[in-house]
Parts: structure tokens; C-alpha cells; sequence
């Protein structure tokens, strides 16, 4: 129970949210305005119980007014199966809203009107965080989806760079049909800020990937998948080809023979404790 009460230390209102309070306050839509703030309180609290029961570091919980982001001090290194639990943690708050819903409009607890409006702004939230756009609960979905299959940097490129099309397309639609909407303008507007800074970070959320794979905690159970490497190539260039959840056994060759072996914490140490950024694998193999 202490643990929860600590959760809600964590939770702030963003000025956004604030900004669209605003906007409702001079619109007389008070209602609407509690109703979004519960539905997104929920929703948030699914992700945040979630990464608290992995012992995930959980930062803050900020509410933004379509959503919210539980911001964790994980960088990429938790388990897939745990990632997509806590993701899908907030979406599936949805459910239960819509039939506790449900059964109160059918008691005649809850009136026709704001039942009405339950459904439409639970519907509304739900389906704009499944939108494959960052940070959003989608736009974190097809960033899983990458990182399968691709090495960590790239998926996560791959992910602001899709993140951007589909925002661009949501835009757009809504520029047809709600030009004058202040409230969709609110969210697209933070939505390009937030790709465009996470953009300017990728190296940084890189670095803190490769930081946390060699200072944290240990995965035991983690898939082995062999790379193959040039003894001329540059440590940073091994280090992107780096996939979350694989363990990397190094193979290194030289004009297509293989002249030894190397660990991937071998590569860790040289670049951040010895500060080798620039070397080649071939210097690290012959320290070895």
C-alpha cells in the first residue's frame, strides 16, 4: 500500500494539461474535463503499478491531456516480455472503465449522458496512445516490434522516423476536419517537439543503452547471437550493431579469416573505462 501512496508523489501535471484546463474552464466543460483527467489517471497508474511490480525506476508520471508518459529510469535493457506488459498496462484500463461503465448506466447509477461521454472520451484516449507515434503507447509497441529484429540504434531511428510519417498523416486528418480544434493543435504541437528532441538525443539514449548493458543489472538469461566483425573496424560501429536482449560473442576476422575471439564486455570496458572511443576492434583484441 506504501508503495502506491509513493506512486502518486510521482505523478505531475504538465502545463499542457493545464492549457486545455483552460481552454475547458472558458468553454464551461468542466465535466469533460474531470472525465479526461480520470480516464488518464487510470491509464497511467496501469503503467506505473506495472513497472513498479518489475522493479522498474519509475521517474515521474506526468499527464499530458491525451495521455500521459510514465518515465522510467530503464534504458532499453529490461526484458521484452517485461516492456510489453507495462506498455500494454495503460491500454487495458480501458476495458475495465467501459464496463464498470456499463454496469453502472444499466443500475441507473451513472445518467445516459455522461455514460455517453465515458465511452466516447475512453474510446478517444485509448485509440489516440495506440497510434504508432513516440512516445505514445503505439509509437513504444513498434519500437518492440523493431528492436526484434534490428540492432538497438536502428530500431529505435527507425521508430521517430515512422513516428514522424504517422504524426504528419494525423495531422493532416486533422487539419480536415478539425482545423480550429485548440485541442488537437495543443497535442500535435507537443508531439513534434518531443520526436524532434528525441532526434537530437538518439546518440544520447544510445549511450545510455550501451551504459546500462556494462554498469547495470545483469540479465542472466539473455539469447546469444554471434557477430561477425572486421579487425579494422571502429569500436563505435561494432557497439551499434548491438540488439537489446541478445548477448553479442564477437567472431573478428581479417581479410575473411578468423584471427581470434572477443566478448562484447570486453568492448564495453575499453570504451567507457579505458575511454578507447576511437580504437579499432584490432587494438582491443591484441590488449586481450
Amino acid at each position: 500500500m506504501n508503495e502506491r501512496f509513493w506512486l502518486l508523489k510521482k505523478i505531475k501535471i504538465h502545463p499542457l494539461f493545464w492549457a486545455v484546463a483552460a481552454i475547458a474552464a472558458v468553454t464551461a466543460r468542466f465535466q469533460d474535463l474531470i472525465l479526461l483527467f480520470a480516464i488518464i489517471f487510470i491509464h497511467e497508474m496501469g503503467h506505473a503499478v506495472a513497472a513498479q511490480y518489475f522493479s522498474w525506476r519509475v521517474k515521474r508520471i506526468a499527464i499530458l491531456p491525451f495521455g500521459g508518459v510514465a518515465e522510467t529510469e530503464e534504458h532499453g535493457n529490461r526484458p521484452l516480455k517485461e516492456e510489453l506488459i507495462v506498455t500494454l498496462a495503460g491500454p487495458l484500463q480501458h476495458i475495465w472503465i467501459a464496463v464498470f461503465a456499463h454496469v453502472l448506466f444499466r443500475f441507473d447509477i451513472l445518467p445516459g449522458q455522461m455514460y455517453t461521454q465515458i465511452g466516447e472520451w475512453n474510446r478517444a484516449i485509448l485509440f489516440f496512445n495506440l497510434l504508432p507515434i513516440w512516445p505514445l503507447d503505439g509509437g513504444k509497441l513498434l519500437n518492440m516490434a523493431f528492436s526484434t529484429v534490428y540492432p538497438f540504434l536502428r530500431a529505435f531511428r527507425m521508430t521517430i522516423c515512422c513516428s514522424f510519417i504517422a504524426l504528419f498523416l494525423f495531422h493532416a486528418a486533422a487539419l480536415l476536419n478539425a482545423p480550429a480544434n485548440l485541442n488537437v493543435w495543443a497535442i500535435v504541437v507537443y508531439l513534434y517537439a518531443a520526436l524532434w528532441k528525441e532526434w537530437k538525443q538518439l546518440y544520447f539514449v544510445f549511450i545510455r543503452f550501451l551504459l546500462e548493458r556494462y554498469y547495470g543489472k545483469r540479465e542472466p538469461l539473455r539469447h546469444l547471437e554471434t557477430i561477425e566483425v572486421d579487425a579494422g573496424a571502429y569500436l563505435y560501429e561494432v557497439l551499434e550493431s548491438f540488439k537489446r536482449g541478445r548477448k553479442h560473442p564477437l567472431i573478428v576476422l581479417k581479410n575473411g579469416m578468423e584471427v581470434g575471439k572477443l566478448d562484447e564486455n570486453e568492448l564495453l570496458h575499453a570504451f567507457f573505462s579505458e575511454k578507447q572511443t576511437n580504437a579499432k576492434v584490432s587494438d582491443i583484441l591484441y590488449n586481450y
